[in-house]
């Protein structure tokens, strides 16, 4: 059962999925942004693999998740692209022989309710552009928190858990990854010393 606000989010995900393919450019192979998770685990095997930044959407911890990352009764919070800003991740290529199949997988791990928007998303990379699918949230979604204050967050970072884990472990684990590739996210590295406290803690 879902309460009120998750059920505001959920949209039909097939749906989403069918517009997804039929706006995936003609004739390319599949290109995937990853900026958090999909980083550190994709679960899927890509053909090559590219640093790249996009512009007009930053990385932002402000997306409630209820099953992974936490529970109904004390949500957790995940990433999400959001407007504004830029951000650098890594774009993946599956080619497009087998793409199709891969992003139904993609789909049942990222979209099971609809939550996000997916987008294609013009990717600037070393090797040149490339147009790539990327899960954003819009702020009006009832899932995007907005601005959570520092004793909230640590709250959410001491307590909330969920199938896949913590909260605190998934924004460590993405705080590594990012550190590991030479990526630079200063409110990432503001939220991991504000993390560290609490493991220090422990």
């Amino acid at each position: 059962m879902h309460t009120p606000d998750e059920a505001l989010t959920l949209r039909d995900p097939q749906a989403l999925l069918a517009q997804t393919l039929r706006d995936w450019p003609a004739g390319s192979d599949l290109w995937v942004f990853g900026y958090a998770s999909l980083i550190w685990r994709p679960e899927f095997a890509a053909d090559e693999t590219r640093g790249a930044a996009v512009h007009g959407w930053h990385r932002a911890l402000r997306m409630r998740s209820r099953i992974n990352r936490g529970t109904p009764e004390r949500p957790g919070l995940v990433f999400a692209l959001v407007a504004g800003g830029s951000c650098r991740g890594v774009v993946y290529r599956i080619a497009r022989s087998r793409a199709e199949r891969e992003l139904e997988r993609l789909w049942l791990r990222e979209m099971p309710t609809g939550v996000y928007d997916p987008r294609w998303l013009p990717c600037r990379t070393p090797a040149g552009p490339v147009r790539a699918l990327a899960f954003t949230l819009d702020r009006a979604s009832p899932s995007h928190t907005g601005v959570i204050p520092d004793g909230e967050m640590l709250e959410i970072l001491r307590h909330a858990r969920g199938r896949y884990g913590s909260t605190l472990d998934y924004l460590l684990e993405t705080a590594a990854c990012l550190r590991e590739r030479g990526i630079r996210d200063r409110e990432i590295e503001r939220l991991e010393r504000l993390a560290r406290r609490i493991a220090a803690a422990r």
